[in-house]
């Protein structure tokens, strides 16, 4: 489980590595989707205030605070308590509807979309 909550909030901070300055704010009221190759998926809800929340196909919920440091997004006060306390990736630049790649803490390809709403 404490695995699979990393992966979750790596993927979470996937989404958010660019060359160009990345902001954040385009995820604010939207949803952004990680789906795995077996099937399952993570949704990311970022919010103005700090806060960050997830939820994951099997019904299981993670919460946090993200902050943005530089080029890079921090998650902490990960809960529930995970192996690592504070994670942090380089952001993207992505709008509505758009896909990218990336990989979770274990290797894993994920497919991502920033989709509109909150869903």
């Amino acid at each position: 489980m404490f695995r699979t909550l990393a992966v979750a909030t790596v993927s979470a901070a996937c989404l958010l590595a660019s060359p160009v300055r990345a902001d954040i704010n385009a995820a604010f009221g939207n949803t952004v989707l990680s789906r795995y190759a077996d099937g399952g998926w993570v949704k990311h809800w970022f919010n103005p205030d700090g806060t960050y929340a997830a939820q994951f196909s099997d019904g299981r919920r993670l919460s946090a605070r993200w902050a943005v440091q530089g080029e890079r997004v921090c998650l902490s006060n990960i809960r529930p308590s995970m192996l690592i306390p504070r994670f942090c990736t380089t952001m993207i630049d992505a709008n509505v509807g758009e896909t990218w790649q990336s990989r979770d803490p274990l290797g894993r390809r994920v497919q991502n979309v920033l989709m509109a709403g909150r869903d």
